[in-house]
């Protein structure tokens, strides 16, 4: 047997020893697995098992023929010639109905390279049969908002859908979004996102397996009980005449959670409205390529979450409002887990450095990574088995399994300082999402 495999089997030994006189790390470590994780485990992971039997059965049914005029409208800012990759993927739907382009271009003055992209598009867009373009320049930037509202003041469509510009399409996306708007009880669906350059780096393959584990399997099962947790602001669909009742989006940042939950603030009054899930309409944007990138980004997403759920929003947490049910998950794993949760692993663990043996302490870590790793296969497991559109091309991520663990882990950390960030310095007004004169004008919370 050679040195390593000596080395790792004397780890275990003494792991298995450590585990079997103290097992303070264990019971420590319970109450967390046990209140956050099991049952939000279980709870997607029975809705994928229903999402996979519905859609069994709907294979099955007659297809319905619902062709409604869609608008997207297109939210450019710096993009250059990667909008044209937008707009091509759009006019290349197989969707049989109209589609109208609304590219949306943000400080078109400034903006020269991307409206320019924008107008040679033009003339490959008249070549589809069913497919407008309009390109509105805005020549003030006024920010993300600012844009989604201005292509929603103009759109035509029944439906509205909200795209990056930086975003692209399969050309199936649009028939399978608007199969769920058949029910007049939907008032906007979510679409899935896939990691378009993850091969580049450690860090954008991390982010495909996160796309793949807690957005596109997660939201597949959790839009099965009508608790889906957030649209993505890339790419989202919306009743048209429903959005333009409540008010279109707001100034402020993460716009996609903040338009999500004034939607489910109509849910306690109006039972029957459900947010779906759409997991095979599939678009592919750019994950962050270098670990600096991604904290910043990060910084930014989680500190939003703190302001929109305990600033924003606080008064709108309500079961009068939301719902009991939604109300409940909304608590659980919108507020606790993505605001006190990282903070109680991070606790957990200067708790363990600091009162128990090295043994123990390695003992602790290595319960947090194997539960983690036990977690992330199953789901993996799952979302590839009933889920994923792209088997093949997901073989190659089961590699990188043990991986996860430790990228969840640092991303904990991350949440935790983006939460402090937002408590201490208000981060949410320092968004790139918009000009800070727009952000200043906006009512403070």
């Amino acid at each position: 047997m050679s040195d390593q495999w000596l080395v790792i089997c004397y780890f275990f030994l003494q792991f298995s020893h450590v585990l079997l006189t103290d097992i303070s790390a264990v019971i420590a470590f319970l109450p967390m697995l046990l209140v956050f994780e099991l049952p939000l485990s279980l709870l997607v992971l029975l809705g994928i098992g229903r999402w996979y039997w519905r859609k069994q059965q709907e294979s099955r049914k007659e297809k319905t023929h619902y062709v409604p005029f869609v608008s997207c409208g297109i939210t450019c800012y710096s993009e250059g010639e990667d909008i044209k990759k937008t707009i091509l993927t759009l006019c290349e739907q197989v969707y049989s109905g109209h589609i109208e382009i609304i590219a949306v271009i943000d400080g078109a003055s400034v903006n020269k390279h991307t409206y320019q992209a924008a107008l040679e598009c033009q003339q490959m867009v008249s070549r589809y049969p069913q497919r407008h373009l309009v390109i509105l320049p805005k020549w003030q930037r006024g920010g993300r908002v600012s844009s989604l509202n201005a292509a929603l003041n103009i759109a035509k469509g029944e439906l509205f859908f909200a795209l990056d510009g930086d975003t692209s399409f399969d050309n199936d996306m649009v028939s399978h979004i608007t199969k769920e708007f058949i029910d007049p009880n939907v008032p906007a669906v979510g679409g899935s996102l896939r990691v378009r350059n993850d091969k580049v780096s450690l860090v954008s393959r991390m982010q495909a397996m996160e796309y793949m584990i807690s957005l596109q399997g997660a939201k597949t099962g959790l839009a099965e009980w009508n608790v889906i947790n957030n649209i993505s602001g890339a790419f989202g669909a919306f009743r048209t005449q429903f959005i333009r009742r409540i008010g279109g989006w707001d100034t402020h940042s993460a716009e996609d959670l903040d338009i999500t939950l004034r939607i489910k603030q109509y849910m306690a009054r109006h039972p029957g409205l459900r947010i779906p899930f759409a997991a095979h309409a599939m678009g592919h944007t750019d994950a962050p390529t270098t670990a600096k990138v991604l904290f910043m980004q990060r910084i930014r997403w989680d500190g939003d979450l703190y302001f929109l759920y305990l600033r924003k929003h606080k008064h709108g947490l309500s079961p009068k409002l939301l719902g009991w049910k939604n109300y409940i998950f909304t608590v659980m794993y919108g507020v606790l887990q993505n605001i006190l949760l990282p903070y109680l692993v991070i606790f957990y663990n200067i708790w363990l450095f600091l009162n128990f043996p090295a043994g123990v302490v390695l003992a602790g870590f290595a319960i947090q990574y194997f539960c983690y790793l036990f977690f992330t296969t199953l789901h993996f497991l799952v979302f590839f088995l009933a889920i994923s559109e792209r088997p093949k091309q997901d073989l190659y991520y089961f590699k990188w399994l043990p991986v996860y663990p430790l990228y969840s882990f640092v991303m904990r950390i991350v949440n935790a300082a983006a939460v402090l960030n937002e408590v201490i310095r208000r981060g949410h007004e320092e968004s790139n999402m918009a000009p800070w004169w727009v952000l200043k004008k906006g009512k403070r919370f």
